[in-house]
C-alpha cells in the first residue's frame, strides 16, 4: 500500500518533490484540495506527523495554503506555481549537464545529443 522511499533523502522531502512533479505536470491544479494529512498517511504508508511536515514544508515554500477547518490547498498564485516549474526545469538541466560534463562531453556535443534526441523523438511520435 504504501510507497518505495530512498534512504538518501528524508521522506518528507520526497513527498514534497511528488506533490511538487504533480503541480508541474498539472496533475494538481491552482486551488486543489490535498488529501487530509491521515488520508496522504494511509495512501504513502508514512506517519501522519511526516505528511504534517510535508505540508508544513509546502506551505513555507509557498505552494500550498491552508484554510482552517477546510483543508490544504494548492495555491492560486500563478506567479509561485510558474516559479515552481522554473525550478524543476533549472534542476533537472542542471543534473543532465552535471551528469554529461563528468562524462566528458562538451557544451556543443549536449546541444547536438539533444537536437538529435528531439529529433528522434518527433520522427517516433508521428508514426
Amino acid at each position: 500500500m504504501g510507497e518505495e522511499f530512498q534512504a538518501s533523502k528524508p521522506i518528507y522531502l520526497q513527498i514534497v518533490d511528488k506533490v511538487c512533479h504533480q503541480i508541474a505536470r498539472n496533475e494538481l491544479l491552482p486551488g486543489d484540495k490535498l488529501p487530509s494529512v491521515r488520508e496522504m498517511a494511509i495512501k504513502s504508508g508514512v506517519n501522519p506527523n511526516t505528511i504534517q511536515r510535508t505540508y508544513s514544508e509546502l506551505e513555507r515554500m509557498a505552494i500550498v495554503e491552508t484554510k482552517r477547518g477546510q483543508g490544504t490547498f494548492v495555491t492560486e498564485n500563478e506567479t509561485a506555481v510558474k516559479e515552481l516549474k522554473f525550478q524543476l526545469q533549472r534542476s533537472i538541466i542542471e543534473a543532465f549537464f552535471t551528469a554529461m560534463k563528468d562524462l566528458g562531453f562538451s557544451e556543443e556535443e549536449m546541444i547536438d545529443g539533444l537536437q538529435s534526441y528531439i529529433v528522434e523523438k518527433q520522427v517516433s511520435h508521428d508514426d
